[in-house]
């Protein structure tokens, strides 16, 4: 079996990270205007997991982005 030379672990699927750092705004923010538990978005931000396509909306809007913006 031949593998893929691309590293599917180590692609960044979100741009959380970026566009947080691009608005000044923290993980611990987004968590509470989420509710969410602030765990959850570092895992998001750091691609170790991904927010689910409603929430990634839900995202977006909280930014001011497009939910574009928010994947590569």
């Amino acid at each position: 079996m031949i593998i893929d030379s691309i590293d599917i672990e180590n692609d960044r699927i979100n741009r959380l990270k970026v566009v947080l750092a691009e608005k000044n705004k923290k993980g611990k923010w987004l968590a509470e205007q989420l509710g969410k538990n602030e765990a959850t978005v570092s895992r998001w931000c750091s691609n170790t997991t991904q927010p689910s396509l409603e929430m990634l909306v839900k995202i977006a809007k909280i930014l001011n982005v497009e939910a574009k913006d928010l994947i590569n």
